[in-house]
Order: structure tokens, then sequence, then C-alpha cells
């Protein structure tokens, strides 16, 4: 939904520019909205669908349950700390925007811009949970419930 509301809000921008030589800096802005918003939530959709960047050439080779081994420490070590880290430190990012009521700086620009703010705090909180269930679908596959790992429909 995302992808089609920046590609409608590009189309109309460089119609707008082009063909009638009216520039709209909100629409603009709303194009770096847009496409920071389907950066941000497609990392956590990517981790859920076990889509994310890892090292294939150490992790495909193992078994099943050194992977979940891996996995387990990458979620415990690496991106727990990480995101919730970046999250936390983004609520306050974020309102500190709502408190001062900050709006683009360009004349005609976007105002609230703490609407777009929290997408970092949502973004990466959705970022943990995803890797909740990674590490919960990890310890399953340790104890013998799960024998598979997560594939591309992986739904934990």
């Amino acid at each position: 939904v995302l992808l089609i509301l920046l590609l409608l809000n590009v189309f109309y921008d460089v119609i707008m520019r082009y063909m009638f030589n009216d520039v709209s800096i909100g629409m603009q802005e709303l194009e770096w909205h847009l496409y920071s918003t389907m950066f941000l939530l497609g990392v956590s959709y990517s981790l859920r669908h076990n889509g994310h960047v890892r090292v294939d050439l150490f992790y495909e080779r193992r078994s099943p349950k050194t992977r979940a081994w891996i996995d387990i420490f990458g979620v415990l070590v690496l991106l727990l700390p990480f995101t919730l880290l970046v999250g936390y430190y983004g609520i306050g990012f974020t309102q500190e925007a709502y408190e001062l009521n900050e709006q683009s700086g360009d004349p005609g620009g976007l105002p609230y811009r703490w609407v777009i703010k929290s997408m970092i705090p949502f973004a990466f909180f959705s970022v943990a949970v995803s890797g909740l269930g990674m590490l919960l679908h990890a310890v399953n596959v340790i104890r013998g419930i799960h024998e598979d790992e997560p594939t591309e429909n992986f739904i934990p």
C-alpha cells in the first residue's frame, strides 16, 4: 500500500512539475515520509519472513539445531539490544518533536514532524517483536518441537 501511495505521489509531483510548472514542497516531503515508513516497516516484515541478511556461507551448511543456536545468539546479543535501545531513544526523539510542534523548515512543507518520527520507535519495537518470534522458534527447534527452519512463509 505504501509503495502504491509513493508511486502515485511521485507521479503527481512529476506531472505537476513538468506539465504545469508547479512545485509542491509538501508533496516532495511526503515522498520521503512514505519511503522512510516503507523502509522502516520493511525491516520487520523481512525478519518475520526470514528474508533478512545473514552470512549464508556459515549458516546454511549447519544442522537445524546449530542454526537455531546461531539465531538465539544473534537475537539475544545483537538484535534485541540494538532494537530496544533505538526504540527507547526514539520515543524521546518523537516526544520532543511533538512537544515542540516541530514542522518542516521549508515554506509549504508538512506540519506534524512527530508523525514520521514516531515510525522510528514503532518500527524498531516491531523488529524486536519479530526477533522474539524468531527466538521462540529457535528454542522450539532445539527442544525438538519444530524440525524445520523458518521458510519464506514462516509465521511464528
